[in-house]
């Protein structure tokens, strides 16, 4: 039976999850006001992309350095539906979206065999795999990527050329991924993933197909980063090498564990810190890494929890 001490702390823990969700929304609508939407666009698609990072490592004790294999091959599918074939822009995003799914189970499929570093490495070497077959194939483009992608009109008749339209696109797509981050945490399989996290063993003695779990962790956390891919590719009209290179799964770690690991909101907060970063220290050149890896170092050091980890430490509710 559920104590009424139980209910109440779980019913308090609800709320301040969504009056977290209510502020995070209310600041990307009103954000575009000061801050120019295509920034806004690109924090949101690399917070998708974080957030996705953070359901298999945060969640399920899944350390993959190649999840940017998914981000680029998303935005290399979706950006040639949509320039080549034509299709509208939410077709093309599906179609991403899908492949990176295809993808992810194939590479899931042959990783989780393994655990630990040997997972990491193996899906490392993959990503590699799937960079060199960006480079080569003809349809990506090269180094020179797919360029002048066109955003389409979406449902055929809402002109996604202008930026207004466009950022309401991309923060419906943003907030639909995250809420089923949220929704898949809270719901049994998540319970599972996390008890997998905890002690795979235990979780194996009581009957739980461990492998079967993980891989599902793994096709969805893939196919969500595929989203984000897809959207960022339509977003600047291009798709490129970029984000495919070894370097982007280096830069979502970096993400999520500045916001926070294993806290819906943190990958977020995280992908907001590291893109302003990027962003307006850009005229440091190479030295926006250094800056990076410093900040990594103070939060590994200090602020182990992350940004919203230590907030929801210091406030002692789950965010």
């Amino acid at each position: 039976m559920t104590t009424p001490a139980i209910a109440s702390a779980s019913t308090a823990s609800n709320k301040s999850l969504w009056v977290a969700f209510a502020i995070m929304v209310a600041v990307f609508a009103i954000a575009p006001i000061w801050v120019y939407p295509v920034f806004l666009m690109k924090v949101m698609c690399f917070a998708l992309f974080a957030c996705a990072f953070n359901l298999l490592l945060g969640f399920g004790g899944l350390l993959s350095f190649g999840h940017a294999m998914f981000l680029g091959l998303a935005g290399y599918t979706s950006a040639h539906a949509a320039k080549v074939w034509g299709w509208n822009p939410e077709l093309a995003v599906v179609f991403g979206t899908l492949s990176a799914a295809v993808l992810a189970y194939v590479a899931g499929s042959l990783a989780i065999r393994r655990q630990g570093i040997y997972f990491a490495m193996i899906t490392l070497a993959l990503a590699q795999m799937v960079f060199f077959f960006s480079l080569q194939a003809p349809f990506t483009g090269g180094e020179d990527g797919i360029q002048a992608v066109p955003r389409g009109q979406l449902f055929g008749f809402i002109d996604l050329a202008s930026n207004t339209n466009m950022y309401i696109f991309v923060l419906a797509i943003f907030l639909a991924g995250f809420l089923f981050i949220w929704r898949v945490v809270h719901s049994p399989f998540g319970q599972i993933l996390k008890a997998i996290r905890e002690h795979q063993d235990r979780a194996t003695s009581l009957g739980y197909d461990t492998d079967r779990f993980k891989l599902l962790a793994f096709v969805i956390s893939g196919a969500l980063a595929g989203t984000a891919g897809a959207v960022k590719a339509l977003v600047f009209q291009l798709a490129s090498l970029t984000d495919v290179h070894w370097s982007m799964s280096g830069e979502v770690v970096l993400m999520t564990l500045v916001g926070g690991m294993g806290t819906l909101f943190g990958p977020v907060a995280g992908a907001a810190v590291i893109v302003s970063m990027q962003n307006y220290l850009a005229e440091l050149g190479a030295w926006v890494t250094i800056v990076q890896g410093v900040i990594f170092v103070i939060c590994v050091l200090a602020f182990r929890r992350g940004i919203v980890g230590e907030i929801a430490n210091w406030l002692k509710k789950p965010l």
